[in-house]
């Protein structure tokens, strides 16, 4: 299933880097969500793709939305990634590969890689940006530029 801007947001959860649960029923309804997925952490890309959303994240908070970052990696890789970036969101841990597929990330680089997409959820739990591409710079500009319209 591939997921498209006007599509609802299906239901998630998972467990971030400090071992919490995290529930997607908690915030449809109350934020805009930006959901990043990425494919590891400590590789210069994704760490790269982190940090600027780390420096942008008063901004995404400003505009009342709440970011999380998703990989295959483990909630103690995602904890390490964290603490060495000074990430001030979740990272969800993806090891099973459940949340790429119910959200319809693509993988890239002939396949061997998992997609680098970024979607914005309103308020109301509709899917209002989707956004392909392996370069990390564009997701961030991209999300904010949406959320301020």
């Amino acid at each position: 299933m591939e997921l498209k801007e006007g599509d609802p947001v299906p239901h998630f959860s998972g467990v971030d880097q400090n071992g919490n649960n995290f529930d997607s029923k908690e915030h449809i309804g109350n934020k805009p969500l930006v959901v990043y997925f990425y494919p590891k952490d400590f590789t210069p890309g994704c760490t790269q793709e982190a940090c600027q959303f780390r420096d942008n994240y008063e901004d995404f908070k400003e505009l009342g939305a709440e970011v999380i970052g998703i990989s295959a990696d483990s909630a103690k890789s995602h904890e390490k990634f964290s603490k060495k970036h000074d990430l001030p969101f979740r990272l969800l841990s993806d090891a099973n590969k459940k949340l790429q597929k119910k959200f319809g990330v693509k993988k890239s680089v002939f396949g061997l890689l998992p997609g680098r997409e970024t979607f914005v959820i309103d308020k109301q739990g509709k899917i209002i940006m989707r956004f392909n591409d392996l370069k990390a710079s564009g997701h961030i500009r991209k999300a904010l530029k949406v959320l301020k319209q």
